[in-house]
């Protein structure tokens, strides 16, 4: 049996503050498999992009990450530069939610492109162009050849996340992040991209990490989901199961507050009441269970640990079921 492409252990992530400690990442573990989608959703601030921050060794100067991050089996976390530049880029890659941000606008596309195959695969210029002008043509960037040769600011935002796509893709990734990838997109550039990003899945057998808000985007590419809060993987399960029996209550929240097309007449959206908790003092046991409908005593003083109940899920709540105290 094959490693998974991405082995996460114990991964723990902090941020140094003059009022203290922010723990962004609690005790974090997981897998990703060759050809295989997860998708990591939950609200601002759960911890989901700082996870791969710290995979990808991009934290702010005040982060630190604990624990342990291997990609096919190799140790990347706490390594020196040179030997994490090595793996960046070349055998996984990141798209960020705001391609304009992210790719140098005093530069053009070719030169950011050719930049990247000719650090990790040592070609010419020549032959990074071509390839390059290859890539775009498979992300379906029109008249990619002429393309090439322009600024960021001279696309549109749907083609500047196929640019970031491409670039990407370049060396041939084992493992694609990606972060928010069509938040800043209309409802039609969106769904091109989830088909591209399918698309190159299944031609190449990638694995994906999907960071997201929007569980319409989860059910339409993951495999599996990893749904986080206050710093902690909260639920795991294949994205079926989450969609039709979700087993913690802040998934069941995340759900319900979405609009769905099966039901008939008006429906009222619901929200989860309260705000997400505070990262620097997480409260004691649950730190969901101010905002659950379902909270008990023992919610105040015991945090929940993430266990196994059934083939391939998980769950950290003191709940047998919905509704039913353990």
């Amino acid at each position: 049996m094959n490693s998974p492409v991405l082995q996460v252990t114990d991964l723990n992530t902090t941020f140094a503050t003059p009022e203290g400690d922010v723990k962004a990442v609690n005790n974090v573990s997981f897998n990703i498999n060759r050809g295989e989608t997860l998708g990591i959703v939950g609200e601002s601030g759960s911890g989901k992009s700082q996870i791969f921050m710290s995979i990808m060794g991009l934290l702010a100067r005040n982060g630190r990450a604990m624990g342990s991050v291997k990609v096919t089996g190799e140790e990347i976390l706490g390594v020196p530069l040179a030997k994490l530049n090595k793996v960046r880029g070349a055998r996984m890659s990141m798209i960020f939610q705001d391609p304009m941000t992210s790719l140098n606008p005093y530069l053009t596309v070719r030169r950011q492109m050719t930049e990247v195959l000719m650090t990790h695969k040592g070609l010419s210029e020549a032959a990074a162009t071509n390839v390059a002008i290859e890539m775009l043509d498979r992300v379906q960037i029109p008249e990619a050849k002429r393309r090439i040769g322009m600024y960021p600011h001279e696309f549109s935002g749907g083609m500047r996340q196929r640019v970031m796509i491409a670039m990407a893709l370049l060396c041939g990734p084992e493992l694609l992040i990606a972060d928010e990838p069509t938040t800043a997109l209309d409802v039609t550039v969106q769904a091109q991209i989830l088909d591209l990003l399918m698309q190159l899945k299944r031609d190449t057998g990638m694995a994906i990490a999907l960071i997201t808000h929007d569980l319409g985007v989860i059910a339409g590419l993951a495999d599996r989901v990893m749904v986080m809060y206050g710093g902690r993987v909260i639920e795991e399960a294949p994205v079926r199961d989450i969609f039709k029996r979700p087993q913690h209550p802040y998934t069941e929240g995340l759900l319900r507050s979405m609009p769905r097309l099966d039901e008939h007449g008006v429906t009222r959206l619901q929200t989860i009441g309260g705000q997400p908790p505070n990262m620097q003092k997480l409260p004691s046991g649950c730190a969901f269970r101010d905002r659950c409908r379902y909270a008990f005593d023992r919610c105040a003083t015991e945090r929940p640990e993430l266990v196994s109940f059934d083939t391939f899920r998980a769950k950290a709540c003191h709940l047998t079921q919905l509704g039913e105290v353990a």
